[in-house]
């Protein structure tokens, strides 16, 4: 039986990747340059991100960094006013809680973090959370799921990671942990070919975790 839980968190708890794409595809815009979606998703499993179509282009590194911060400002403008709700997470949480404990492993920076937790119920199921701050090497590289395992004092094999994309797929293998996908239509087309289970919502954590 897994002990623990270290839960991915955009696009696992609250679904705002696609508004953190469109943030990024409107500061591009904003200098004249279309971010590609397919592109985008493929780079973004490679650990790159909005900014390597851009270098592509020739933008020069203090464009980049202007844009860069014009994107945060548009992605918060996001997170205060689209519908970024997941249903059932509540409930599900709410239920593994009398089994495991839970923490919350994000690339997703502090300031976006708080921000979409002022007035959600998520954090209060949650002995932790890990975000971007935290770690020097971001996912796929397994520094910021080790970091979770070690603050749990977990072993890799009561340990489960919760995904939704192969980035993150890949940091948890990495880790040498368990990962169970859950289906998200934003990264549908990931390779999820190392996943250890493959599920359609938070809910059928709950038969995995008492295996």
């Amino acid at each position: 039986m897994k002990k623990y839980i270290l839960f991915d968190h955009d696009g696992v708890l609250v679904d705002t990747e696609f508004w953190y794409y469109k943030a990024g595809e409107r500061a591009l815009a904003d200098i004249g340059l279309t971010l590609d979606m397919d592109q985008y998703l493929r780079e973004m499993s490679q650990g790159l991100g909005t900014w390597a179509q851009a270098r592509a282009a020739g933008i020069d590194e203090q464009t980049i960094s202007r844009q860069r911060q014009v994107r945060n400002d548009y992605y918060q403008e996001c997170l205060r006013t689209e519908s970024i709700e997941i249903e059932g997470v509540v409930e599900a949480l709410a239920e593994l809680s009398k089994h495991v404990r839970m923490a919350i492993v994000t690339t997703a920076k502090r300031a976006d973090f708080e921000l979409i937790h002022e007035k959600r119920q998520i954090k209060q199921f949650m002995d932790f959370v890990v975000v971007r701050e935290d770690y020097e090497l971001a996912k796929p590289h397994p520094d910021p799921y080790l970091i979770g395992l070690r603050r749990f004092g977990a072993t890799k094999g009561e340990t489960l990671v919760v995904e939704d994309s192969s980035r993150g797929l890949k940091s948890a293998v990495a880790a040498g942990i368990d990962c169970a996908v859950v289906h998200n239509d934003f990264t549908k087309s990931n390779d999820f070919a190392q996943a250890a289970y493959r599920i359609e919502t938070l809910a059928e954590l709950k038969d995995i975790i008492l295996k």
